[in-house]
């Protein structure tokens, strides 16, 4: 989120990992407003169940507006159940073409344990070269951390743990209380 809009509003870092038939979603805990810790135990990743088809999604940006977004994100998939890259599609449209939701500041990582993606108010849905995406303020550094990680013979869950304390090290926006979600493979 850029420092011209809202009220100084900072931080998460989400990252998914993909690896070994498993996909874990991470996130630290962390609200900041300018350079105060509002909340340190905020839950950032979702596990949404519709129409009985698992999919986990995490969130970076304004809580309100991802809320919006994950309930939007919840109807598409209940349209389209099974469906995650349609759903996800369609939301993307949906946030780059209506007025209101162009407006909500935000960015998802969602999976369904075999599909991933990050979806964007741009109308972006982008899926990892690498089997590993992260957005957020401390998302370039858990991703160039997990990207490292990804050849060792650590399970999906390290990885994404020990991406995260290292960016947890690094970016003054994200903390060490994680909600982790796995799906697949299990």
């Amino acid at each position: 989120m850029s420092e011209g809009n809202g009220p100084g509003w900072h931080g998460t870092t989400i990252i998914g990992v993909r690896k070994g038939g498993q996909v874990v979603v991470a996130g630290d805990g962390q609200v900041s407003l300018g350079q105060t810790v509002i909340k340190g135990t905020a839950r950032k990743v979702r596990r949404l169940k519709p129409g009985g088809h698992e999919v986990v999604a995490g969130f970076a940006g304004s809580t309100a507006d991802a809320f919006t977004l994950l309930e939007r994100l919840e109807a598409k998939l209940e349209a389209a159940p099974g469906q995650l890259q349609r759903a996800c599609v369609e939301l993307a449209k949906d946030w780059r073409t209506d007025k209101y939701l162009q407006k909500l500041e935000a960015m998802l990582i969602v999976t369904d344990g075999t599909d991933l993606y990050v979806v964007t108010g741009a109308g972006d849905v982008l899926e990892p070269e690498h089997d590993v995406t992260a957005i957020g303020s401390g998302g370039n550094y858990a991703l160039a951390a997990a990207r490292a990680l990804m050849g060792s013979d650590l399970a999906a869950e390290e990885i994404a743990r020990k991406a995260m304390a290292i960016a947890a090290d690094i970016c003054v926006y994200t903390n060490g209380n994680l909600t982790v979600e796995t799906i697949g493979g299990q």
